[in-house]
């Protein structure tokens, strides 16, 4: 594809919107100057998380080397300085909502989440309030739940459908239509009586964009809420009482903040690294001043009092919002930062920003809109059009040419090697998860039951995507950052007819022949145990076999002090842990180079053996259980030629490591029990049962290869690379998966009992076949 011409078409439809004109830099020169570090990496997760630019963190550095900042709290001049950075931070924010600090207070938190928390603890909730949410909200929206029902409110979700597009006008449209799903109570109070609501106060709340699908809502929602609830509820009680309106705007303020002067919500909520990327870890609540006087707070801290005696039940509280509302001593450094941020967002101001991360998002919507398969099939499926308007955010799942739905789990790995960043799952918004990939309850309690949790591989359950793909823009994407995942699109999932074979899983690696000849046979010549789940293991010449696999093998992980289970994906020095069984002594014996002693346990203990260093670990074995801590199966076996294939692929690739030599593998880059040797690259592939020296084995299947394949402990330190995943990428693609490897599980059976031990040299007969 020609990228000039793509690009000369996408400029005569988008060219007024994209790339700041008007501005004292357009976007070719942002990106050349303030964003070099990107360099060959596409940045598509603004929803998640936006970046900062150089002249960002110059100006905050500069600002921080040359003033003193002190404790606000205290009375210095430093102190004088904070006080007055954080009383311009505080205008500048309600500025940028167009709120007047007549009517609205800003508060600051550390994020969106603090700020939705602060709301749901000190609302003035009781048994005849209700809280009512779009379906459409993130979890922490959610949270609120269990404060409103732990007071013995009602709480329950409403479908909000547009017939038409609501336009600004003197009165609220009434052309909304809002469906309410299962009402939840956990007190003994019962249904509402007649006149019990009066004084009641309820609150809704809904995102300004729906941070899963790029749907907005139309901000006059607030005054339907406040002015027309009964009547778009119906007759239901819930509807009666004081309306209060909470906007999370934490997806949508970066390109279409709420404006306060028109839409009077109660409560705005949003987190700072969404709007300029610096700084994390702050947030602030916009209330509305008649708002604030409701809410009730218990807990007081330092700066939230004017009073305290200590041993009498005695506090006189500060009256102004901000000081009642921040416990503690503010971050007050981080907010110093914030004015360095805003000033970018008003020289480029939030309008242009709109209108240039819109075209691209629009550009890429048409685009994968129109992709089909050579049989006639679409490719993919988007999310949210139905939308009278969309944010910056493209959310979508794709299928193969038989119907069947690529995982977006592979989606995201091939994505990562092909350097380009996007988000996969439901992004903690459970609620448009559901409703937009058609999943019922029955469908997620059933998800959940074969063990599908928030950030897991299981990407494809009961033949339906249990997550979607997620591309968003910010004010820094350029053409050239879309471009570049369409082409990846059209690469990598755009299937020919004439190259449909590649992907299909019968048709990975060529027939086996000779099943059962001696040209078929192959021979056993490395065993490895792995005792500690993502250690290095040790080799032998034989080892016993039991129920659960190789004796000892993979039967302790390694756990923080914090408790967290430690693996190779998160801590990949873990590769340099190395570990031996002595099977005379019964004992476990571990070194590391972050601990000066080794670690001895006893094999017939279960207590725990604790090394304490650089990093503290706790050995703990899984007793009694069938599968121990390994993830899919009890053996993992690779073949010499197919590794030796794989390294071929590699060398007339021209793969480089970090140092500049040819990237070779061996086989315990990709951590076996068992490698075999003899015949065909890949012939293990087509093995279903073996027989290994007297012992009988069944094959799971292919291994899905991830990411840890990349880490290279030879290299006597950790080099995170793009091999040889990307070359297995390339070739060895099948189902939503890139395979390496077989799975197998231990027959155990009556006849092998006697002799249950693996020996290196042992035959290996293949589907079936024996001595």
């Amino acid at each position: 594809m020609n990228t000039e011409s793509e690009k000369d078409q996408f400029l005569k439809e988008f060219g007024s919107d994209y790339g700041y004109p008007n501005a004292p830099k357009n976007i070719d020169e942002i990106r050349a100057t303030e964003f070099k570090r990107l360099n060959s990496t596409v940045y598509l997760d603004h929803a998640g998380a936006t970046l900062y630019s150089e002249s960002q963190m110059e100006a905050i550095f500069k600002d921080l080397n040359y003033t003193v900042y002190g404790n606000p709290h205290s009375q210095s001049s430093c102190s004088l300085a904070s006080e007055d950075i954080v009383a311009k931070a505080r205008q500048q924010v309600l500025n940028f909502f167009n709120a007047s600090p007549r009517e609205y207070s800003c508060i600051f938190t550390s994020g969106a989440t603090s700020a939705l928390k602060l709301v749901g603890e000190t609302f003035p909730w009781s048994s005849q309030s209700s809280f009512m949410y779009s379906m459409e909200n993130h979890n922490s929206v959610l949270g609120i739940r269990e404060y409103a029902l732990s007071k013995g409110a009602a709480a329950f979700a409403v479908d909000i459908e547009e017939s038409t597009h609501l336009g600004e006008s003197e009165s609220p449209k009434s052309n909304l239509k809002l469906t309410l799903h299962h009402v939840q109570r956990r007190s003994e109070g019962g249904e509402l009586k007649e006149g019990m609501t009066g004084n009641a106060y309820n609150l809704f709340a809904f995102p300004s964009e729906c941070n899963f699908s790029g749907r907005k809502f139309d901000p006059y929602l607030v005054k339907i809420i406040k002015e027309e609830s009964e009547r778009i509820l119906g007759s239901s009680q819930y509807g009666r009482g004081c309306w209060l309106v909470l906007i999370d705007a934490a997806k949508g303020c970066a390109t279409d903040p709420p404006d306060l002067s028109k839409f009077k919500a109660d409560f705005v909520v949003f987190s700072f690294y969404k709007l300029f990327g610096y700084p994390t870890g702050l947030g602030a609540l916009i209330v509305r001043n008649d708002a604030a006087k409701l809410m009730k707070k218990t807990y007081f801290s330092g700066g939230t009092v004017a009073a305290a005696i200590a041993d009498i039940d005695f506090v006189k509280r500060r009256e102004g919002v901000e000081e009642f509302f921040e416990d503690g001593t503010i971050s007050f450094l981080s907010i110093a930062a914030i004015q360095h941020g805003f000033r970018i967002m008003n020289m480029l101001t939030t309008s242009s920003i709109s209108r240039h991360t819109a075209s691209l998002a629009a550009y890429v919507r048409n685009k994968l809109l129109a992709l089909k398969h050579e049989n006639g099939e679409f490719v993919c499926t988007l999310y949210g059009l139905l939308s009278s308007e969309m944010g910056p955010t493209v959310s979508f799942n794709m299928k193969r040419p038989d119907g069947t739905w690529y995982g977006y789990r592979e989606v995201e790995k091939l994505a990562t090697l092909a350097g380009i960043q996007l988000r996969t799952g439901c992004f903690c918004n459970p609620g448009a998860c559901a409703k937009y990939l058609g999943l019922s309850h029955l469908d997620l309690l059933s998800n959940i039951e074969a063990g599908h949790v928030c950030w897991d591989d299981r990407d494809i359950l009961h033949g339906k995507p249990t997550g979607a793909i997620r591309v968003s823009f910010g004010y820094m994407s350029t053409f050239e950052d879309v471009m570049k995942f369409v082409n990846f699109v059209e690469n990598n999932f755009v299937i020919l007819s004439s190259n449909w074979s590649a992907f299909h899983p019968s048709s990975i690696s060529p027939p086996v022949e000779g099943i059962g000849k001696a040209a078929a046979r192959h021979f056993l010549t490395s065993i490895t145990v792995y005792p500690i789940k993502s250690c290095a293991g040790f080799s032998v010449n034989q080892w016993p076999l039991t129920s659960t696999g190789l004796l000892y093998d993979r039967e302790w992980i390694l756990k923080s002090t914090t408790g967290e289970i430690l693996t190779q994906k998160k801590v990949p020095e873990m590769c340099y842990i190395t570990t031996l069984i002595d099977l005379n002594l019964g004992k476990l014996f571990v070194e590391s180079p972050r601990c000066k002693e080794k670690l001895q346990i006893e094999l017939k203990s279960n207590s725990l053996a604790t090394g304490r260093d650089e990093m503290d670990i706790q050995s703990h074995r899984d007793v009694g259980a069938r599968l121990n801590f390994v993830n899919e199966a009890q053996f993992l076996l690779v073949s010499e030629e197919s590794i030796a294939d794989l390294n071929s692929r590699l060398k007339s690739n021209g793969r480089k490591s970090t140092g500049g030599q040819a990237v070779q593998v061996g086989a315990m880059r990709f951590r076996p029990n068992l490698v075999a040797s003899g015949g065909e690259p890949y012939a293990e592939d087509r093995w279903r049962h073996l027989n290994i020296g007297g012992k009988y084995f069944t094959s799971l299947g292919g291994c899905n290869r991830c990411q840890m394949i990349n880490i290279n402990p030879e290299a006597g330190e950790v080099q995170r690379l793009s091999e040889p995943l990307a070359t297995l990428a390339g070739y060895r693609r099948a189902k939503g998966k890139i395979l390496f490897g077989i799975l197998l599980r231990y027959e155990n059976n009556t006849k092998t009992k006697s002799d249950a031990w693996l020996r290196v040299g042992e035959q290996i007969f293949s589907n079936g076949d024996s001595n």
